[in-house]
């Protein structure tokens, strides 16, 4: 039981970072659109 739970944990904390990830990503492309626009 307690193993089960220890790997649940390890998979939330991998989805949180991957989902982290994701969101870093599109707000950097966000900024770079904006940033050109902002240039041009």
């Amino acid at each position: 039981m307690s193993k089960k739970n220890e790997a649940h944990d390890v998979d939330l904390r991998g989805t949180l970072i991957s989902v982290l990830f994701v969101g870093i990503v599109i707000v950097a492309m966000w900024v770079a659109v904006y940033l050109m626009y902002v240039a041009r």
